[in-house]
């Protein structure tokens, strides 16, 4: 019974969080002004890495401004060699810290608008990456994640992600007041040894048992 109360509990906790990620969400892209690059960052904890989710949303006062960043031969479109040094000055200005110790984050994928598209202030940037984490131990943890990008003209949302693994669950999540700083701890609970891990163990200690019987039987000489 206690185990299927801790369950609801974990579960509950998560469409919480989930809940309150999407209000803020909402409440704050809907006050998004003209003049402003929204930064919406997500955060995925899993077992062994750490997913970013990063979508940047220049508003149409300032998308001239984040068009001639990325296209620097002003031909008009985004080459995938301008894209990617986009993303890296982007990558670049965050840091992710796992325990105190950073972490080096690499695109997964991304996406870029069509140039009109971003001038009208109707697309979006969208970037993926991930850095490697050192394997989850049972206990306490936390992840401190800063933006830096572009801070002069830049508003913030950072969320973490309902973990995907059933041993990893979200406890707070804790935010500067622009939202350019969010520690979330999270606790990792010990690994369970399935039935079928079980079962080998116990015919290996069953193998061995019989295999000594065995070599004393055959050698009685032996200590």
């Amino acid at each position: 019974m206690t185990t299927g109360r801790r369950l609801r509990s974990d579960r509950s906790l998560k469409v919480v969080f989930a809940v309150a990620a999407l209000v803020a969400s909402v409440t704050n892209a809907s006050a998004h002004r003209l003049d402003e690059l929204l930064q919406a960052a997500r955060i995925g904890i899993d077992d062994g890495r750490l997913h970013l989710e990063l979508d940047l949303t220049p508003g149409v006062a300032l998308s001239e401004a984040i068009v001639a960043d990325i296209d620097r031969n002003q031909d008009r479109s985004f080459s995938r060699d301008e894209q990617d040094a986009f993303v890296g000055n982007v990558l670049g200005a965050l840091l992710v810290m796992a325990d105190g110790r950073a972490l080096h984050l690499s695109t997964d994928s991304l996406s870029f608008p069509a140039v009109e598209v971003l001038q009208r202030g109707e697309g979006f940037i969208r970037i993926r990456a991930e850095a490697a984490l050192l394997p989850a131990t049972a206990g306490q943890h936390a992840i401190f994640v800063r933006n830096s990008f572009r801070k002069d003209v830049s508003v913030y949302l950072a969320n973490a992600l309902i973990p995907q693994s059933d041993r990893i669950a979200v406890n707070a999540q804790k935010r500067d007041g622009p939202q350019s700083e969010l520690t979330i701890e999270y606790t990792v609970a010990p690994a369970r040894i399935g039935a079928t891990s079980l079962w080998m163990t116990a015919m290996t200690i069953v193998a061995m048992i019989l295999v000594l019987k065995s070599a004393a039987k055959t050698y009685p000489h032996l200590p």
